[in-house]
């Protein structure tokens, strides 16, 4: 009885919105979701390379003599 919607009932639920809501509304609402799709995917990629970025210079801290780290680390502290 209350089993899966067949197609003529997606078919018209469909219609119903595009009535209710337009053709330029939905494609609006669709342009804004793709927006946000986009800007997350560039996040997450600004926040790896950021990552990367910040593992790299550790490692280069690490290999440089004690000395050099703490000049490093001294020049990173008057930046902030």
């Amino acid at each position: 009885m209350f089993g899966y919607p067949g197609f003529w009932q997606i078919l018209i639920v469909l219609l119903l919105v595009v009535l209710l809501f337009g053709r330029g509304k939905i494609s609006d609402l669709m342009g804004d979701v793709a927006k946000g799709i986009t800007s997350f995917k560039k996040g997450l990629k600004d926040d790896e390379d950021g990552q990367t970025s910040q593992a790299s210079n550790r490692s280069i801290e690490n290999e440089a003599d004690p000395e050099e780290a703490v000049n490093i680390q001294k020049e990173k502290a008057d930046l902030s």
